[in-house]
């Protein structure tokens, strides 16, 4: 049977009023850049955390933290970012979708899932519209508006995806994009390749990379972030919003990465997940005078906002 999925609206408009200091203008013609780089994106690092810093249960499991209103910001979220990214742990255990389900009226041409997000606050407000799951072949336009690019970070090219892979099913149906799938390997295998372009997508090969000691989900590799998003620029994405995993959240809020993010926004779910979960947890910074440690990053311009039982935490990282 095929899968339901709802389209999601979200809060009134008072909530986004307050989102949107933290968040790239809805506008891209302006003549200045909306990153304080011109070579590099408007990077917002997202992601829904318990009470004591868990993203999950532990490594692989999928646990649901957000609720729905936030869950339904989410979305919002991603459709006001031109990509969107997560690492390979991510796309091999969760095969996400990484589109926007935001509750959309039915769009005229130059509003189709693939325009500009000029228009996308008038979409606000709007009452959750059930719709079929859009892999089972769905082609009404109630889902959605402008839709992210996924940017899935894969050094090894771990991630073995597929023809039925939820983000390329969603992209053959027009409710998503192919992934631009950025790596350390000079030569991806034929037949992803061929199926990446098929449906819009590619691979970003890249040679800046470094050790990467710690191991983890990208095995033996690191690439470096600056690399990644002058990347993700080159490819005209002005914005990307970073959403996990674990080890990708933790190497961009490390030293010498934090500085590249312009906005954060943490949604926290009144839960405690407990031990071995996985945890943000960037790794320390020592005082150079005396070895003494020191916290890795603090947020500043803060703003709380609760939605249903959730609150949401928006800021940006402190100048050191």
């Amino acid at each position: 049977m095929p899968e339901k999925r709802t389209s999601l609206a979200f809060p009134p408009s008072v909530e986004a009023q307050r989102l949107e200091p933290h968040l790239p203008p809805l506008s891209t013609a302006t003549k200045e850049d909306i990153s304080s780089s011109s070579e590099l994106p408007f990077v917002t690092l997202t992601y829904a955390t318990s009470l004591d810093s868990a993203l999950s249960l532990g490594p692989g499991i999928r646990t649901a933290l957000s609720g729905p209103e936030s869950k339904a910001m989410t979305h919002y979220l991603r459709s006001r970012h031109d990509a969107i990214c997560v690492g390979v742990g991510t796309a091999v255990t969760d095969d996400p979708a990484l589109n926007s389900r935001l509750a959309a009226e039915i769009l005229p041409p130059k509003l189709s899932p693939t325009a500009d997000t000029d228009g996308v606050g008038a979409l606000l407000g709007l009452a959750a519209v059930s719709a079929e799951n859009a892999v089972a072949g769905e082609t009404s336009n109630e889902i959605t508006t402008h839709q992210p690019r996924p940017i899935v970070i894969d050094p090894r090219l771990r991630w073995d995806f597929t023809p039925e892979s939820k983000v390329m099913r969603l992209a053959r149906v027009g409710k998503g994009l192919a992934p631009y799938i950025v790596t350390a390997v000079s030569h991806p295998p034929d037949g992803k390749r061929k199926l990446l372009e098929d449906l819009g997508g590619k691979f970003i090969i890249l040679d800046q990379h470094e050790s990467n000691a710690s191991g983890g989900d990208s095995g033996s590799i690191r690439l470096n972030w600056r690399s990644i998003l002058a990347a993700v620029r080159s490819e005209g994405l002005r914005s990307i919003m970073i959403e996990g995993g674990g080890e990708v959240i933790n190497s961009l809020l490390s030293h010498g990465n934090a500085q590249l993010i312009d906005s954060v926004i943490i949604t926290l779910a009144p839960t405690w997940l407990g031990q071995g979960s996985v945890f943000v947890s960037p790794p320390r910074n020592t005082n150079l005078d005396d070895g003494s440690p020191s916290a890795v990053a603090r947020l500043t311009n803060t703003t709380w906002i609760p939605l249903g039982e959730d609150v949401v935490l928006c800021g940006n990282i402190a100048n050191r």
